[in-house]
């Protein structure tokens, strides 16, 4: 039975099989006797995106008082769900992510702790992730982005739109609109300033068109 720490674009965590290319945290909100989730859904304002192989450390999920081990597909899912990437374990792309963010809210260079709570105050909302409304064309968002609509969410790339599931991207579709953005405000102007989040690659697995 798989445990419950797979991270939907919705920024729920679920109980899914599902095989992704970053572990990622919010603290520590799990029972280690049990190895399930507790109540609450984030202990701490620092949402992280980590590397699943770090200087050869091995962690057994669940196992300790120690930070909840979350699962995503891809970093488009994670920023989707709120996360940033780690300046401990991923450097370089959290340098990149905090020299986008600062140069599309021309502001002095930016303290993790800074993006955190601004990160925080974009993504939750009586006790759910916030969906933003969409005030652009599809065809003006840059790629990494994920919407939502009619209860789906997809990760646009190339002017197509791939539906998130619980085994990968599916086909590509054309969207002619989508009401809602998952990925918070903040994070889609690092997204337009030139950060290029790392997908899944189910996403280059389905045909080119539609």
């Amino acid at each position: 039975m798989p445990l419950q720490n797979r991270v939907t674009p919705f920024g729920d965590i679920v109980a899914i099989s599902q095989r992704g290319l970053f572990t990622g945290n919010r603290g520590i909100i799990h029972d280690p006797t049990t190895k399930t989730l507790l109540r609450k859904r984030w202990a701490t304002h620092a949402w992280l995106i980590c590397s699943c192989d770090f200087k050869g450390r091995r962690r057994s999920v669940m196992a300790l008082r120690s930070w909840t081990e979350l699962f995503f597909l891809d970093e488009a899912v994670a920023l989707a769900a709120g996360h940033r990437p780690c300046f401990l374990c991923r450097r370089e792309a959290a340098e990149r992510f905090r020299a986008c963010w600062v140069a599309a809210r021309n502001e002095p260079r930016s303290l993790a702790a800074r993006m955190d709570s601004v990160l925080h105050a974009e993504r939750w909302e009586r006790g759910r992730q916030r969906m933003h409304p969409n005030p652009y064309l599809l065809t003006e968002l840059p790629d990494g982005v994920v919407v939502a609509t009619e209860g789906e969410a997809y990760t646009l790339r190339t002017g197509l739109a791939y539906r998130w599931t619980v085994g990968g991207y599916d086909r590509p579709v054309v969207l002619h609109d989508a009401s809602w953005l998952l990925t918070p405000p903040s994070t889609l102007l690092a997204l337009f300033e030139g950060y290029e989040p790392v997908l899944h690659p189910s996403i280059n697995a389905t045909p080119d068109r539609p």
